[in-house]
């Protein structure tokens, strides 16, 4: 064992305890009568299953010894009876634990998506969407079966084996002490094999995590998977996580199944020495073999549940550590919180303005400095600069998915800070440098913006975004659903249907990030007459690398280094050659010559 291994082992030990009382605490009340009900039928089963015995004295003494044949309709009645009871109880338990097991996964389901949804950004930056979705699949149902596993052991189990120990003690004490010997030993075994399966179980769900991850990116990117022809270098990756995942399947199920060997040999050993006990002193003292029978009924019929009973601590660690995985994501910071009474914003004209910002996403590493600008109200502002100037991020601590390391974001005087996230994001339409769709209809993911939309105003919204046209020619036109994450559509399609979202979210202030940079030259004169008409007396914020699409913005800030070096219109940044401004300009004034030249000589 690694030392990294044993750091994995520790913690978890003698853990089942409080994670059950946790599972217990936040779920047993809400299915009490449920529970009672499957309580009921287990002990009904347990009553059953111990009253077999005690019918087999009577066979064996009265029916077949003294010839009472009067008494075989009674005893075959009762046999009846307690095969009914236990057939019906047993699907009574089944039926009901199968039923709360259901509505608690699909109850951590959605309160694990919600917590997901509160997470800030920061998080999501340090888990792979995958990975994370593929450990979500495979731990959530631990919960369920620690709940189901205890039950059954405790009300099942545990109640069935004390009643059938009950009636060997009645039957034959002595050959009941002798059987009973089996238990130290099981009991040391089982605890061997649970320390080393506890660490084995959460290596193989990580491992499975990863490959389900794995999966799932290379499904979602398979356009570049076949550009670069990885094939073959993403199968060998995945044949590498399949075998190991394989591997550690296969050591589970090696583990967890040495009980099965040393509880059939010590059980052989038990069953072995009552039989030659009660053979010796059927013979030597002549006693009616009824009680002997009798007992070993009742011994063959505990070995099952304390079989189950040996294995059930091997099948807790197993859930245990399902459950705190799932604990794990749940207990995690969600970041995102807003200050005690935090106030809605209030928007009246929508002035932005940045008072000396500075953030650094890694301590000592900043990649704002001080940036002071403001957006004025109803006014286009437009941010440039090269990549890696800050753009993006300004737009990111403005919809405070991060909060500055200093200095403060206003609007209309109101620091963002201090109002709630959720009036913040109400006052904003985004769009961002890469579009994103949603499963479900290009009308659902349209409404997305304004959820109490009607279909004439997301309709509306598609018109002014110049989408339209496409959609209309769409199998369903609005109804036609988009594909993941819109596969179906082009770039540019998916970018139209973005703006719609953003232009029926009808907020005070937009944010457009490379709104139009996966759009051809037609399509983006279109959108860009849209998006003039949508930024009518709204405050906008533009960022875009191609300055032409900038030149009409009533304000344009040149951002270098996460500092701002430069402010002005279009025209008068142009008037010193020596700014950043209209050194950009040159440089992309040369490189679309450039381009141009090349096409000229391509067509002769």
């Amino acid at each position: 064992m690694t030392a990294d291994d044993n750091r994995q082992a520790k913690p978890a030990r003698g853990e089942i305890l409080p994670v059950l009382k946790r599972v217990i605490a936040e779920n047993a009340r809400d299915y009490l009568g449920l529970y009672v009900l499957a309580v009921v039928c287990l002990l009904a089963v347990a009553a059953a299953t111990a009253a077999i015995p005690w019918v087999m004295p009577p066979l064996i003494d009265e029916v077949f010894y003294e010839r009472r044949f009067d008494l075989v309709p009674w005893i075959c009645g009762a046999v009846v009876a307690v095969f009914l009871v236990r057939g019906l109880a047993s699907y009574g338990q089944t039926v009901l634990l199968a039923r709360i097991g259901n509505n608690l996964v699909a109850r951590y389901q959605k309160r694990i998506f919600d917590h997901l949804m509160r997470l800030g950004l920061d998080y999501y930056g340090s888990e792979r969407s995958g990975r994370l979705a593929a450990q979500i699949n495979e731990n959530v149902l631990g919960i369920r079966d620690m709940l189901s596993m205890t039950l059954r052991s405790l009300a099942g189990d545990a109640v069935m084996l004390l009643a059938l120990v009950g009636a060997m003690i009645s039957l034959d004490p002595m050959l009941s002490l002798i059987s009973l010997l089996i238990g130290p030993p099981l009991v040391f075994a089982v605890n061997a094999i649970m320390r080393r399966l506890r660490r084995v179980a959460r290596q193989a769900v990580e491992v499975n995590a990863r490959l389900v991850g794995a999966m799932q990116e290379a499904t979602q990117g398979i356009a570049v998977v076949k550009a670069f022809t990885m094939e073959e270098q993403l199968s060998a990756k995945m044949a590498g996580l399949i075998a190991e995942a394989e591997g550690k399947a296969n050591k589970i199920v090696k583990v967890s199944e040495r009980v099965t060997p040393i509880s059939e040999l010590l059980a052989g050993f038990a069953v072995s020495g009552v039989i030659a006990y009660a053979a010796w002193r059927v013979t030597s003292a002549g006693i009616p073999p009824g009680s002997v029978f009798g007992f070993i009924t009742a011994l063959l019929l505990a070995y099952d549940p304390a079989r189950r009973l040996a294995r059930v601590q091997v099948g807790l660690e197993r859930s245990l550590v399902n459950a705190r995985m799932i604990y794990e994501l749940l207990d995690a910071d969600p970041g995102e919180r807003d200050r005690p009474g935090a106030p809605a914003l209030a928007v009246a004209g929508g002035e932005v303005r940045f008072d000396r910002v500075s953030f650094a996403y890694v301590p000592g590493q900043p990649v704002l400095h001080e940036v002071c600008f403001v957006a004025e109200a109803g006014r286009t502002t437009a941010l440039v600069g090269g990549s890696g100037a800050g753009k993006s991020t300004l737009l990111s601590l403005l919809e405070r998915f991060h909060s500055p390391s200093s200095g403060a974001i206003l609007i209309d005087g109101q620091d963002i800070e201090g109002v709630s996230r959720a009036s913040l994001r109400a006052s904003l339409a985004y769009v961002s440098q890469q579009p994103y769709l949603f499963e479900g209809s290009v009308r659902d993911n349209i409404r997305y913006g304004r959820p109490g939309a009607s279909d004439a105003e997301v309709e509306e919204a598609a018109r002014l975004a110049y989408a339209d046209d496409f959609v209309r020619r769409m199998p369903q036109g609005y109804d036609t659903p988009v594909g993941e994450n819109g596969a179906s559509l082009s770039g540019g399609q998916r970018q139209r249907l973005s703006i719609a979202r953003a232009i029926l979210r009808d907020a005070p202030i937009l944010l457009l990030d490379e709104a139009t940079s996966a759009l051809d030259a037609q399509s983006e004169a279109a959108v860009q007459q849209a998006l003039r008409a949508a930024m009518k007396g709204r405050t906008t914020i533009v960022i875009a690398h191609r300055l032409s699409t900038v030149a009409d913005a009533d304000r344009i800030v040149v951002l270098e280094g996460g500092c701002v070096v430069e402010e002005g219109t279009h025209a008068g940044l142009l008037a010193d050659p020596a700014g950043a401004y209209a050194r950009y300009h040159r440089f992309q004034g040369r490189a679309s010559a450039t381009a141009a030249d090349g096409t000229k000589e391509g067509a002769a």
